[in-house]
């Protein structure tokens, strides 16, 4: 087994709190599938025959997923603040390789095997996924006259080769400068500086930075502290090299910082190398050989998508994107299953877009439209509804003569008859009154199991 792949699924979904509220991330409605599986289907058409799937218990006993794989479900208690290194660290003793790391929130077409690739012709020590940001071109419920968030640039680093990731730094770290250390020029004087890029959260790492991670407990995140972390430790010393001895006390602090660097992890492997350097009569002053062999042992590299679908569903926002872009993905995936299931009960065909997708035992009167939405499974649509690009969730019931648009209905709700609703989100077990007229509203109920779960207090941009 070459990689075993471990899937973060146990993050609340802070900056979506107007769907995990009702609803827990993992199991958000994309496509009428939950959001859980996309990573998973990604990983299974790659070959993965096990993956591990950390979570938390009331997601894991909600879960219905159609897949052959073996999973291995680690449950993270509910009143544990853990990050993404943190659960990765929480099951450091069930990782025996390489590992590949993915988020439940990311739906993505990318062909795994350009990162996957990438990690093993240059022996990297990580290798991830990015893509251009993708901003949300559909008016988001309810955020009509809000002040939209500013989002901090990550600036990122490359070669001229555009894999080679060799400097990461957020926004938010930086004083007014953007300073590049003269180790990496040295070495690469040549730097492309990128922004306007996204962090996908798909990471291949080497079994020896789990390792680390076990011994160093002050790393949290991943995509926050880690992966810069590693990014710079390409370009500098061992720590055990960087200092000389001076006493015994000075020693021993020295051998404990040597002991929680990266470099004491790495296990010398490449033996028959060592005399290629000075027998070489290749370039010995840059290039990713010349640094394979003169000790460049931390070795980062980057996988950027120039086209095809790559979303991360962490926005209420994105999540409607992503919906919109599902019905395209699935055909392209080759699944048989029609978009309007076979015990769908539908009095005229023709008044359903062919983009739309219906789930199993929905029930859509006579004269109803549907168009560029999703409507989940044992819906009840009445006579004379108009519904256009909306997302409809499971078991909701829609009288005569309503007229959705733009909005994102959650499970159960109630929308009786004649009502009139454009750009709101409706949570689960929601009742709209009969000729109810709303427009850029929120109406949610707290999604509770009774014993504290969907408080998952995991941060948003890097939750497991």
């Amino acid at each position: 087994m070459e990689f075993q792949a471990v899937v973060m699924a146990a993050g609340g979904g802070s900056r979506m709190t107007d769907l995990t509220s009702s609803i827990p991330k993992p199991l958000l409605p994309v496509g009428n599938r939950p959001l859980l599986w996309y990573p998973l289907n990604l990983l299974e058409r790659a070959g993965f025959e096990e993956v591990i799937v950390i979570t938390r218990k009331e997601i894991q006993k909600m879960l219905n997923l159609d897949t052959k794989m073996k999973l291995d479900f680690v449950c993270i208690s509910d009143n544990m603040d853990m990050g993404t290194a943190d659960s990765l660290r929480h099951i450091h003793q069930k990782i025996k390789t390489d590992v590949l790391v993915l988020s439940c929130d990311l739906i993505t077409d990318v062909d795994l095997y350009e990162v996957v690739d990438l990690f093993r012709t240059h022996d990297a020590t990580l290798s991830m996924l990015m893509k251009k940001t993708h901003e949300p071109t559909e008016v988001v419920p309810g955020q009509k006259g809000k002040k939209k968030p500013v989002e901090q640039r990550d600036f990122i680093g490359v070669d001229d080769t555009g894999k080679r990731l060799l400097f990461m730094a957020n926004e938010a770290d930086l004083d007014e400068e953007l300073v590049i250390k003269r180790s990496i020029l040295q070495k690469h004087p040549r730097m492309h500086i990128r922004t306007g890029l996204m962090d996908a959260h798909l990471y291949c790492l080497k079994k020896y930075v789990v390792d680390f991670l076990v011994e160093n407990r002050t790393i949290s995140s991943l995509r926050s502290e880690l992966i810069p972390h590693l990014v710079r430790k390409q370009f500098s010393s061992p720590t055990s090299l960087q200092q000389g001895v001076d006493n015994k006390e000075e020693d021993q602090k020295k051998k404990e910082q040597a002991s929680l660097d990266i470099y004491s992890f790495i296990k010398e492997d490449n033996s028959l190398l060592k005399p290629a350097p000075d027998n070489s009569c290749w370039n010995d002053h840059r290039g990713d050989m010349n640094e394979t062999l003169h000790e460049g042992k931390v070795r980062c590299y980057v996988h950027i998508m120039k086209e095809g679908l790559c979303y991360r569903v962490n926005t209420l926002g994105l999540y409607i994107e992503a919906n919109r872009q599902v019905p395209k993905l699935l055909l392209q995936l080759g699944l048989e299953e029609p978009l309007v299931h076979g015990s769908a009960q539908i009095t005229d065909r023709g008044m359903v877009g062919s983009d739309s997708i219906i789930g199993s035992s929905t029930q859509v009167g006579e004269k109803t439209s549907i168009k560029h939405s999703i409507i989940g499974s044992m819906c009840t649509i009445k006579d004379k509804v108009k519904i256009i690009n909306c997302i409809i969730m499971n078991s909701v019931t829609i009288e005569e003569g309503c007229c959705l648009q733009g909005s994102v209905i959650c499970h159960n709700a109630v929308i009786e008859k004649g009502a009139d609703i454009k750009d709101c989100l409706i949570g689960s077990d929601q009742r709209l009154e009969t000729k109810e007229e709303l427009k850029s509203s929120m109406c949610s109920l707290k999604w509770d199991s009774g014993d504290g779960a969907g408080d998952g207090p995991v941060e948003e941009s890097d939750e497991p």
